[in-house]
C-alpha cells in the first residue's frame, strides 16, 4: 500500500510540473516572444488557467513535433499558413467550436478562407504580413526596385536577410519570373545558381532580431519580415521600405489546436481572449505584423497605423508560399545548404 500511494504521488508531481493533464494548463507551441506579457498574464489572472509557453524555431521543427506526440503534447500552435495546410491535411488538427469563440466576428475576412483552411473549420489568423526591403538610403547609393537589386555588388558582405528557406530560394525564382510554389525541378536549380551569386553579398542569415543589424549599421540593406520592417521603420524613420516590383510573398500565421489536444477547453479561451478588440490591437501593436480583426483596427494607436496594414492603393502581385512536391522539397533543401555553406554561414 506505501508503495502505491509513493507511486500514485509521484505520478501527480509529475502532471502537475508538465501540465499534462491539467485541465488548469494551457500548453502553448509557437515562437518565441508571440504575445506581450500583459496578455499572458492577464489570461492566467482573469481564467486561473496557467500558461506553459513552448517554443519552436521553424515551423518544420513544429510539425515533426506534432508528428511525433500525435498532437498530444501541445493545446494550441499559432505556426505559418503552409504548414498549417499539411498539418490539417494529415488529421493533426481539430475543427473550432466557434460557440466558444463568441469574437469570433472580429477577424477581418480578408484573411479568411485562405488556401490551408478555405471553410475557415480549423483556424484564427493571428498577424499577417509581407516580405519587404528595408535599406538605409543614408549608406546605399542605389534606388533600390526589386529583389534583383540585392545582387548588385554595391552590397558586398553587406545584406541581411531572414532565414526561411522557402522564402529566400523564391526570390530568386521570383527574379527569374517563377512561382515560389513552382515543381518544376529545372526552375529551382536555377534558382540555387542564382542564390550562390548572391551568397558573397549576405553577411547575416538569421530570423531574430534581423532589423538591430540595419540599425546598428553592421548592414546597409534587409530582407525583412513585416514585423522586423515596423520595428526598424519606428526606431529610424529615415529608413526606406521597397515592395519589390517582381512580386512578394504574403503570409498568414494563424492558430489551431492538436487532434489530441488534452484541453481544447483552454485553447478556445485563449483564442477568443486575444480576439477581443482591445487585447487583440494590443497584441499587433507588439508584434509588428498587420492586423487580422476588423475590429482592432481603430483601436491601434496612430503612431502604428502606417505599419500595421497594407498600404492604401498597395497593387503589387502577392503569392502565398505553398506545399509542394517532395522532390520540389528536397531540392530547395539542397540549395539553401549550398547556398549557406557559399555565405559562410
Amino acid at each position: 500500500m506505501k508503495k502505491f500511494l509513493f507511486v500514485l504521488f509521484a505520478v501527480t508531481i509529475m502532471a502537475s510540473v508538465t501540465g499534462c493533464g491539467n485541465k488548469n494548463t494551457l500548453t502553448l507551441y509557437t515562437w518565441d516572444e508571440m504575445f506581450p506579457q500583459d496578455i499572458l498574464r492577464v489570461f492566467e489572472r482573469e481564467t486561473g488557467i496557467k500558461i506553459n509557453y513552448v517554443t519552436f524555431d521553424t515551423n518544420e521543427t513544429m510539425l515533426a513535433k506534432l508528428r511525433t506526440s500525435k498532437g498530444t503534447d501541445y493545446d494550441l500552435v499559432i505556426a505559418d499558413d503552409y504548414i498549417i495546410e499539411t498539418a490539417i491535411a494529415e488529421g493533426l488538427a481539430q475543427k473550432l467550436d466557434k460557440a466558444k469563440l463568441p469574437n469570433y466576428k472580429n477577424i477581418n475576412p480578408l484573411y479568411q478562407k485562405q488556401f490551408y483552411d478555405p471553410k475557415d473549420e480549423y483556424t484564427v489568423p493571428y498577424g499577417a504580413g509581407v516580405l519587404t526591403i528595408v535599406y538605409n538610403p543614408r549608406r546605399v547609393n542605389i534606388d533600390i526596385m526589386g529583389y534583383y537589386d540585392m545582387w548588385n555588388p554595391a552590397f558586398l558582405n553587406n545584406l541581411g536577410i531572414i532565414a526561411n528557406y522557402r522564402v529566400i530560394n523564391g526570390i530568386a525564382l521570383k527574379v527569374l519570373g517563377e512561382s515560389y510554389n513552382t515543381n518544376n525541378i529545372t526552375s529551382i536549380r536555377d534558382a540555387g545558381e542564382l542564390m550562390l551569386l548572391l551568397a558573397p553579398n549576405v553577411r547575416f542569415i538569421q530570423d531574430d532580431y534581423l532589423e538591430d543589424k540595419l540599425l546598428s549599421g553592421e548592414i546597409s540593406a534587409a530582407i525583412m519580415y513585416t514585423s522586423q520592417v515596423t520595428h526598424a521603420k519606428m526606431a529610424d524613420p529615415g529608413l526606406k521600405i521597397v515592395f519589390p516590383e517582381e512580386g512578394i510573398g504574403f503570409g498568414i500565421m494563424a492558430g489551431f489546436i492538436p487532434l489530441k489536444a488534452r484541453n481544447p477547453g483552454a485553447a478556445h479561451a485563449f483564442l477568443n481572449f486575444i480576439m477581443d478588440a482591445i487585447r487583440g490591437a494590443s497584441c499587433f501593436e507588439y508584434l509588428g505584423y498587420y492586423s487580422t480583426y476588423l475590429a482592432s483596427d481603430l483601436l491601434i494607436a496612430p503612431e502604428y497605423k502606417d505599419f500595421l496594414t497594407l498600404p492604401e492603393g498597395f497593387n503589387i502581385d502577392m503569392e502565398m508560399i505553398k506545399s509542394i512536391s517532395p522532390e520540389a522539397e528536397q531540392e530547395h533543401n539542397l540549395i539553401w545548404t549550398a547556398f549557406k555553406k557559399a555565405a559562410g554561414q
